[in-house]
């Protein structure tokens, strides 16, 4: 069997550089998608076009992964995706070293879904967000997950994957006597980074109380590792009121690829939570103080001395005024 060569070219930059170039490319890559000119030659991501009409080297990478994926059993390769030296292909999901030829299963999905990139590891660093089923023709299970490129392993990753199961979005199966609602979204945090938040609700009727468990799907910001956090009832309060806030019309129409990840904030559950959590409003006092006197002063000036009345003049003595009817005096003779 004749060699495939490697269609991407070895770089002799050193690893520090790598890091910061590949931060720096798909960071671009997210903020500004609909670049043109020199900014598309410089993205280290981009999916393959099998007829070979947008980029010369896409037909080598298509024979370089199909020769490796040779021993795997599948039937049709949806989609692959390159960045450096490593090729993400959906159906089933595996990372491809473009470099060694070494393929690593990351998980098997049924009906994937491609949505959009996310920012659970920051701004800088964006994630490919991917919904998939655990079946077909059956009451299938939702799960989602982001594909990111591990610089330290150079390859393709999955996050809050254990087997074929990512983070739950839909989950399958009833129970009798048992009524199960769901809330779920993407949860904008301060420093920028998302987080996928997941509200579960258990109504037992009458045979005992409600339970209620909310879920948390982020990345350590400090580790770079997923995590999943049950939270705590003070921490699950505050979740469930943000996620019943969320606006899923504003969301989907921010980013119609991610509008998937928006559910229940329209259901019953969450109208009745926000109503019953919403801060009562004070109403504005209309009635003016008891000691209101009316006395008001202009702002940065001095209260004014109320204005004294004019004195009256003085009456006169009631002894000492002469009466009306009183006889003049006599006028002396001469």
């Amino acid at each position: 069997m004749t060699p495939v060569e490697s269609p991407l070219p070895r770089s002799g930059w050193s690893a520090p550089s790598a890091l910061w170039l590949g931060a720096l490319f798909v960071a671009l890559l997210c903020v500004q998608p609909k670049a043109a000119g020199a900014q598309t030659e410089m993205d280290a991501f981009h999916w393959v076009d099998f007829h070979g009409l947008q980029n010369e080297k896409d037909p080598a990478v298509v024979q370089w992964v199909t020769a490796a994926l040779r021993a795997e059993k599948w039937t049709a390769i949806r989609e692959i995706g390159v960045e450096y030296d490593a090729a993400l292909v959906i159906y089933t999901v595996w990372s491809v070293s473009l470099a060694k030829k070494e393929v690593h299963p990351l998980f098997h999905a049924i009906h994937p879904r491609i949505l959009d990139w996310t920012n659970f590891a920051g701004q800088m660093l964006p994630e490919l967000g991917l919904i998939y089923d655990d079946c077909t023709g059956c009451d299938a299970t939702t799960y989602f997950t982001t594909l990111y490129y591990s610089f330290a392993d150079h390859g393709w990753r999955a996050r809050w994957v254990h087997g074929d199961q990512a983070a739950v979005l839909r989950s399958a199966g009833n129970v009798g006597g048992v009524e199960r609602s769901a809330v779920y979204g993407l949860v904008n945090e301060r420093d920028g980074r998302q987080v996928l938040a997941r509200w579960e609700h258990f109504d037992y009727g009458k045979a005992k109380p409600a339970e209620d468990y909310v879920y948390q799907y982020s990345v350590d910001p400090m580790t770079g590792l997923e995590q999943v956090q049950v939270l705590g009832q003070d921490h699950a309060k505050q979740m469930q009121l943000r996620l019943c806030q969320i606006d899923a019309s504003q969301s989907g129409q921010a980013d119609p690829a991610l509008a998937e990840l928006t559910h229940g904030q329209d259901s019953t559950m969450c109208q009745a939570f926000v109503k019953g959590n919403a801060k009562p409003t004070r109403r504005p006092t209309t009635t003016p103080p008891a000691n209101n006197r009316g006395v008001s002063e202009p702002p940065g000036g001095h209260r004014m001395a109320p204005t004294a009345k004019p004195a009256e003049a003085p009456k006169p003595d009631a002894k000492t005024a002469p009466r009306p009817d009183a006889a003049k005096p006599a006028t002396p003779r001469p």
